[in-house]
């Protein structure tokens, strides 16, 4: 097959082009793969549990004001004071796969609340 010696540069100016806006595209324009747009999805899906049911749970816990010096009392290292959160029932309603992270938020919104007294 003879190509015109005048398309072989098209052709390649072609190819060079479409690299580049691939690089651009995933570089700098935004473009991600389908695995990484399950993971943003599922992070902002959790951001999005966590800042509807967190003001919930204070609300349960502003109930119960007996308990605010258990749970100050609790340490923050690993999560004895989401663990606390829990058992007191104040994330009853979340579903278990966010109820961890729920619960841990809620006890720092309580514990910081606790301290601006």
């Amino acid at each position: 097959m003879n190509v015109p010696a005048s398309v072989k540069p098209a052709v390649w100016g072609l190819i060079g082009g479409a690299i580049a806006a691939i690089v651009i595209g995933f570089a700098w324009g935004g473009w991600v793969t389908g695995g990484t747009a399950e993971k943003m999805e599922a992070a902002s899906a959790e951001a999005a549990v966590l800042q509807a049911f967190t003001p919930l749970c204070v609300a349960k816990a502003e109930q119960q004001p007996e308990k605010f010096v258990s749970l100050k009392e609790k340490s923050n290292w690993g999560s004895p004071r989401g663990d606390f959160v829990i058992e007191a029932g104040w994330v009853d309603n979340v579903e278990e796969k966010y109820r961890s992270a729920v619960a841990k938020a809620c006890a720092k919104v309580v514990v910081e609340g606790m301290k601006a007294e």
